[in-house]
């Protein structure tokens, strides 16, 4: 794992957990016993610690601490206590049915996750919501852009399988689609990108810059526009190098959208036992200052220390 959170040694869930309940019953919230325990301990211990915490205290974690916290920091001390898919289900849903739709959420999650962690989200979706998610993405997005995003859902991608003879094919296919932009040259352009295995669209970006002399990014940029494009370019950044893409989509939160608080935490939240360790090297190379340094600069209080928890980091990436 490049995960920034990793499982705690000498664990002890009820005690954790008696730790919690004295933080939230007392006269003023301890906030950073909050801090210290749930952004030091991995997912599958905290899930012990809820367990615990209702054995000892007939209660429930997550509802006590949406009753006891406020604003940025109850929305990341509460998403650490979803397990993955859950977490992935619970942001699509208010993504979807929220007052306004969230592209750019749902870009980020369905361009980013394998066959596998899309199968659970869905599972975790109907579980916790009663409702379909291909259902609705279909009633809640149009165009395009919602075929993208029903054909991720499907989580139909290739897994391992690459053909050197169709690469070519489809570069073609591609380079057409970027030419002509037709409704059926868009179907197969999706079709490619969110069907074909990783290794196999490897070969055929390669092949694109062959034939083209541009490369498939730009390429899509100059043909397209929208979330339509959008989506696009994140999953040819996503097969790239998925560490990149939430570097950059975390510096775009950061800076260009005065601190887009859901995309950090979202992001920060997802990935902590994943790849944050790659993504914090890609952003130190990419724009010179350090994620710890940017989210130090933009966010304060509780919820800044919540961060950089989660963030960690080393001395000399401050």
């Amino acid at each position: 794992t490049q995960g920034t959170i990793l499982p705690a040694p000498n664990f002890n869930p009820v005690m954790d957990a008696q730790l919690l309940g004295g933080a939230l019953q007392g006269i003023c919230c301890e906030k950073d016993v909050l801090i210290e325990i749930l952004t030091q301990r991995c997912n599958s211990q905290r899930l012990m610690i809820a367990e615990a915490y209702r054995d000892t205290y007939g209660r429930d974690l997550i509802t006590d601490l949406k009753e006891n916290l406020s604003h940025h920091f109850k929305e990341v001390m509460v998403g650490l206590m979803y397990p993955p898919a859950s977490y992935d289900a619970h942001e699509l849903w208010h993504a979807l049915k929220g007052v306004d739709t969230e592209e750019k959420c749902l870009i980020d999650i369905l361009a980013s996750r394998s066959n596998m962690e899309i199968f659970q989200m869905k599972e975790a979706y109907l579980m916790q919501y009663n409702s379909d998610l291909q259902q609705d993405i279909d009633s809640d997005t149009s165009g395009h852009f919602r075929d993208t995003l029903m054909n991720l859902a499907q989580g139909t991608r290739m897994e391992g399988y690459a053909d050197p003879s169709t690469a070519a094919q489809d570069a073609m296919i591609l380079w057409e689609a970027c030419q002509q932009k037709t409704g059926e040259h868009k179907n197969m352009l999706q079709m490619i990108l969110c069907n074909r295995s990783q290794q196999q669209l490897w070969m055929v970006f390669q092949e694109f810059q062959n034939i083209s002399g541009q490369d498939i990014v730009d390429a899509i940029n100059e043909c397209y526009d929208g979330y339509f494009q959008e989506l696009l370019v994140a999953i040819v950044l996503c097969i790239r190098d998925k560490p990149s893409y939430f570097a950059y989509r975390l510096y775009n939160a950061i800076h260009d959208f005065g601190f887009h608080n859901k995309t950090v935490i979202r992001i920060l939240i997802a990935r902590s036992e994943i790849d944050l360790m790659n993504i914090r090297q890609r952003y130190k190379e990419r724009y010179g200052k350090s994620l710890f340094h940017d989210i130090k600069h933009f966010a304060s209080g509780h919820y800044e220390s919540a961060l950089l928890a989660i963030c960690a980091g080393d001395t000399e990436d401050y």
